[in-house]
């Protein structure tokens, strides 16, 4: 899903908003998210999951292509890490629009579950 998506869908969901508002409410809150991240805070979302900021200190790397060293400098990485009830959620809900019931089938019959192709 990208971003017009999701306003689109929130916008779906709340008739009573406009879309444009439904815009500029998701954009101020992926806006907040990257600027507490941008100041090194970390920003939690109870369920959801929890955005923090990770350090990697300068190294010396080596180009693939020609194997010459090359100094990598300090850089600054976004982390996710998703909540306890959103991990359950996607656990118990499964990944995916695959068949469940033919993955049973195959796994109580001795067998192997169909590969996705054949889905």
């Amino acid at each position: 899903m990208i971003k017009s998506e999701l306003v689109m869908r929130i916008a779906e969901q709340n008739p009573h908003l406009y879309q444009r508002d439904v815009e500029n409410i998701v954009g101020a809150i992926l806006e907040t998210i990257a600027d507490a991240l941008a100041r090194g805070d970390r920003v939690e979302l109870r369920g959801f999951g929890a955005f923090s900021v990770k350090r990697r200190d300068a190294r010396i790397g080596r180009n693939p292509r020609t194997g010459e060293t090359v100094a990598v400098a300090e850089k600054a990485i976004p982390v996710f890490k998703t909540g306890k009830e959103m991990r359950n959620r996607l656990n118990r809900d499964g990944l995916g629009d695959h068949d469940d019931d033919a993955d049973e089938d195959a796994r109580e019959a001795g067998g192997v579950a169909p590969i996705a192709a054949a889905r």
